[in-house]
């Protein structure tokens, strides 16, 4: 594959100044293509629209065959796949009309991304029948609320990407208000949402839009008319006063006009395509589409008609003569997948440093301990013995299945399990679990070495009539008098609840 000459460009928030970067494009702006523009010079890369209704049922996965983050919806589909390559460059471009959608799809994928975008320029009606993409141009009240929902809950940068209006002024105006939610950047595809790639775009438009606003302005829509050549970007970007330059079907042509030296043959951009689009399992009819629209004029070849007929990434990559290739590809991930497989039990169980939080990928089951024995019990007494202040566990709930994840603070450091849980009591026994096995510190199961802890405790509590389950979230308990000061302090503390994004935590007063 190409080697990129280009360092990530960024420290800390994305900057959209002077960039030239890669526009979001339905079927064409996959992992593939992203990574090949960024190989080829794109200092930012723009995923295709990705509606909201479909992302927010999405569970993320990792995946170690890859070495991917994977968004898999209900059917088992990738909606969303990226990897660490792009993480510092890759914009997240969603489909909404929901600032609560927009915000909880905003939250699940900022982790793994460098800055979210709303579409509010598709004229498409697959955007806009639900109130999407250009419908949003209608309607500033909506706009302002879901951008500024989404600045203020996230912590990555925000930018949106419109078309322009029948007049400057109104045009102008629109933008005004959007610099005013708080996003990054705008980018601004020179046509009306009526007009199409073969209308000349509007250059003083985006001008106007440039010199009325103080946040970076991104030029759109020039891949026809001034874009044929890497050094057009310059002039396109002259032509429209703009800050940076985002580039559509140019790139999707020849992905090359990225590079600083010239493009290289459409031919050997195909194969660079064909290389990550195989070594990184996409989607074959994808895969299809995207060099269909590098064929141009050629896609009624011998070629092209072979590359309609292949139905798998293997018959692709025989059509263009890269067999070898795709048998070592294979061959690799399937030695990856074995040896991932034969090593998943002892990988699992070493801790790794996510920020600032030790995490592990551990599930509370109930059947591996005894009654009334749990890890989160063992965790408290062991901060007793060593004199340190009770665990601190804070949890949130995931919004498209519900599902429970905790962190716990012990003596300033916290854990976490990277796996949901069904229920906000199993998320924190994960949690408790992740920061015992972190620590050597007996857990509670079955055939494990007594620790004497909880037994001594036991022990004390049947001497004063106290209940084994003390000290738990228990409504049961919850009723019962507790005499003991400490008994009484963690009761509390179980009892006391917070809401965080929506989301139901644990603190101690």
């Amino acid at each position: 594959m190409v080697k990129s000459s280009i360092m990530s460009n960024t420290v800390g928030k994305l900057s959209f100044s002077n960039k030239v970067i890669l526009a979001p494009m339905v079927r064409v702006g996959t992992l593939p293509m992203r990574l090949l523009a960024l190989d080829y010079g794109a200092d930012i890369v723009y995923c295709e629209e990705l509606i909201d209704l479909k992302m927010i049922q999405c569970e993320r996965v990792v995946n170690d065959v890859l070495e991917t983050v994977d968004f898999i919806g209900p059917d088992e589909r990738v909606m969303f796949r990226t990897c660490s390559k792009e993480k510092d460059r890759v914009v997240f471009q969603m489909g909404t009309a929901d600032p609560k959608r927009a915000l909880a799809v905003a939250q699940l994928v900022e982790n793994d991304v460098a800055a979210v975008d709303v579409n509010m320029g598709c004229p498409k009606e697959y955007s806009t029948k639900g109130g999407m993409g250009s419908a949003l141009l209608s309607d500033p009240d909506k706009i302002e609320a879901i951008l500024t929902t989404l600045v203020r809950g996230i912590s990555k940068p925000v930018t949106c990407k419109i078309r322009i209006l029948p007049t400057i002024k109104e045009t102008v105006n629109l933008v005004k208000r959007i610099e005013k939610t708080g996003v990054s950047a705008i980018a601004v595809h020179g046509r009306m949402k009526e007009e199409r790639p073969r209308h000349p775009v509007h250059c003083d438009y985006i001008q106007a839009v440039a010199e009325s606003v103080s946040i970076p302005v991104i030029a759109n829509g020039g891949s026809v008319d001034h874009v044929k050549t890497h050094d057009n970007i310059e002039m396109f970007r002259e032509a429209t006063g703009a800050s940076s330059v985002m580039l559509a079907r140019a790139a999707m042509w020849n992905p090359s006009i990225f590079r600083s030296q010239g493009a290289v043959s459409v031919d050997e951009a195909m194969e660079e395509y064909i290389k990550y689009a195989v070594c990184y399992d996409n989607n074959t009819f994808n895969t299809k589409y995207c060099l269909c629209q590098m064929l141009k004029d050629r896609v009624e070849s011998p070629m092209g008609k072979r590359l309609h007929a292949a139905q798998t990434s293997a018959e692709i990559c025989e059509v263009f003569g890269m067999t070898d290739f795709y048998k070592k590809a294979q061959a690799d991930l399937e030695a990856r997948k074995s040896y991932l497989q034969a090593n998943s039990s002892s990988l699992s169980d070493q801790p790794t440093l996510d920020g600032d939080v030790i995490t592990m990928a551990v599930k509370f089951e109930r059947r591996e301990y005894p009654p009334q024995i749990t890890p989160k019990m063992y965790l408290l007494e062991w901060s007793r013995k060593e004199k340190l202040e009770q665990p601190v566990y804070e949890t949130e709930q995931r919004a498209q299945d519900r599902a429970f994840q905790s962190t716990v603070t012990v003596a300033n450091k916290k854990y976490r399990s990277t796996l949901w849980s069904k229920s906000k009591k199993f998320a924190e026994q994960a949690a408790a679990i992740v920061c015992l096995r972190t620590l050597g510190v007996p857990e509670g199961r079955i055939g494990e070495e007594n620790s004497g802890l909880v037994n001594k405790r036991k022990r004390e509590e049947r001497k004063q009539g106290i209940s084994e389950d003390s000290g738990i979230t228990d409504s049961t308990n919850r009723k019962r008098r507790i005499t003991e000061p400490s008994q009484k302090d963690e009761q509390e503390t179980n009892d006391k609840m917070m809401v965080v994004n929506g989301s139901c935590g644990q603190t101690v007063p």
